[in-house]
């Protein structure tokens, strides 16, 4: 390794203090772009003129360039060091922000949120490995704790803030206060974070690797988003899904035989590590869909404001922050098996109560679902991190931590495609056995429960069709949460002992057998 550049003069704790609230603040922005489009999306659907498939693609064109591209940066952070590509990232994201603000189309948004998941990949993919690189074992939980309920607020908080935006302000101004939070992260990494310590002999990238697995993802996602906007057909449907699905497959048997993978042996050998991946790629497939749809319940069916949406996450975003910040004391109290089972069960039980809203459900349901889910999910991230993330070795910090936040952006583009092609699905099959099937009407609006400009007649019938949509959407995501529940409870029912504790440790990646 070669040596690093210091830091200006700061004590140790100082340092990890501005380092962890750096670290915060660059997973709050990167989250707060995940949900603050939701409740933009009518707007910008009828002043862009967007198809609902644009409308997928605006949100799953970030997440999908996050999860493609994270993996190859974490391999760029392990080579070049952490914090110059942490700073590069940083920098793409702002600059793209800005062209997403200044979009004069549908097209040019969705290629400016590409953007942004390129430069939010650096972010996302080294964020924990330099809170790993700061902070001991011992300090590691609280840390992580409060990194991921900083995270999770942005997440819960786009929705209040873009609501609160719209109600004054166009719907550029989402993307416009990125730039502010950007700027004060830039200096706080300049000036907390350690210099560049690269390897003094950096292994070749495996480009294979990024191709296939960049290739592969961008495919199935296709595929599925194609799907949600007009019935499954060969060319624009199953087509680039069978392609995508052998891309991957290309992608995992590579990894298996090439000199150095994208995703280091080390990482794979784990098994504890692996499920965890797992688990927020399922827990995060089940919250994009939820968050998506119930937006369109209450924009587009009920006709509530973007103020009003927004605000309605609130029952959700204070039980969130709650539970995440006590991550540290619980992770010092109870088993990795207990809080991320505990969590993935809750999570489900609170999309269950969210699942049965109709037209006419009393809002205290919804209020109820949104409690219990906050509690679910601030229990199950910071929990599923911290276990996977406490003994991951130094020289693969960076390939775990991009491999665990791939999988976060991989459940968020995959399964809102998944989600919404399921639920589209469902609702024209509802449609088109109505009496009013054979009536040509555009299935977009009608998947998202839009009913401006259809006939009063129909209007009740289209409402029932998305309902139905709405209720089978959400009981994939209760799916998912409760095989997450089931993989928790299983991956790591060997660790008996508190996750704080030194007999609780997961085996160590360092000496752990590897895959051929």
């Amino acid at each position: 390794m070669t040596p690093n550049r210091s830091t200006p003069n700061l004590d140790p704790g100082q340092r990890r203090r501005m380092t962890l609230l750096a670290l915060c603040l660059a997973g709050f922005v990167i989250q707060l772009d995940v949900t603050i489009i939701n409740v933009a999306l009518p707007t910008i659907q009828h002043e862009l003129d967007a198809a609902t498939g644009a409308l997928e693609w605006i949100i799953s064109g970030y997440a999908l360039g996050l999860a493609a591209l994270i993996p190859l940066m974490g391999a760029l952070g392990d080579r070049l060091g952490h914090r110059p590509v942490l700073l590069a990232g940083l920098v793409v994201f702002g600059l793209c922000s800005v062209g997403a603000a200044l979009a004069p189309s549908s097209s040019v948004l969705i290629a400016a949120r590409i953007g942004q998941g390129v430069g939010g990949a650096a972010i996302s993919a080294l964020t924990l490995a330099v809170l790993t690189d700061t902070y001991p074992p011992a300090q590691r939980g609280h840390a992580i704790g409060w990194w991921a309920a900083v995270g999770g607020v942005g997440f819960g908080a786009g929705p209040i803030a873009g609501g609160l935006l719209l109600s004054t302000f166009g719907w550029s101004t989402i993307f416009w206060v990125n730039l502010p939070i950007v700027v004060v992260t830039v200096g706080l990494v300049l000036l907390a974070v350690p210099g560049a310590a690269s390897l003094s002999d950096p292994q070749p990238l495996d480009v294979p690797g990024v191709v296939l697995a960049s290739l592969g993802l961008a495919a199935v996602t296709f595929g599925l988003i194609t799907a949600s906007e007009i019935p499954w057909k060969p060319v624009p449907t199953l087509v680039p899904l069978v392609l995508g699905a052998l891309a991957l497959a290309a992608f995992m048997q590579w990894q298996r035989h090439a000199g150095e993978p994208l995703v280091p042996r080390a990482v794979r050998g784990n098994t504890t590590f692996i499920s965890a991946c797992a688990i927020y790629f399922l827990s995060y497939l089940a919250f994009s869909g939820t968050l998506y749809y119930v937006t369109l319940m209450f924009q587009n069916l009920l006709g509530w404001s973007a103020l009003r949406t927004g605000l309605s996450w609130l029952l959700m975003n204070v039980p969130f922050l709650l539970t995440a910040q006590m991550a540290g004391k619980l992770a010092q109290r109870f088993t990795s098996r207990a809080i991320g089972t505990t969590g993935c069960t809750a999570g489900a039980l609170g999309v269950a109560a969210l699942s049965t809203l109709t037209s006419t459900t009393p809002f205290a349901v919804a209020a109820v679902g949104y409690l219990v889910a906050g509690v679910g999910f601030g229990l199950l991230v910071p929990g599923i991190t911290n276990v996977a993330m406490r003994d991951v070795a130094g020289p693969v910090s960076g390939a775990a931590s991009a491999v665990l936040n791939s999988s976060r952006q991989l459940g968020t583009a995959v399964g809102l495609a998944l989600v919404g092609a399921v639920g589209a699905a469902v609702t024209r099959h509802s449609w088109g056995a109505s009496r009013y099937g054979q009536a040509h009407i555009p299935s977009g609006p009608l998947a998202t429960g839009s009913l401006h400009g259809l006939p009063a007649r129909m209007q009740a019938t289209a409402s029932n069709a998305f309902e139905i949509g709405y209720h089978v959407a959400l009981g994939v995501c209760i799916a998912g949460l409760l095989v997450a529940a089931f993989l928790s409870a299983h991956a790591f029912k060997q660790n008996t002992a508190p996750i704080g504790t030194a007999t609780a440790k997961e085996p160590s990646l360092e000496g752990t057998p590897t895959q051929p």
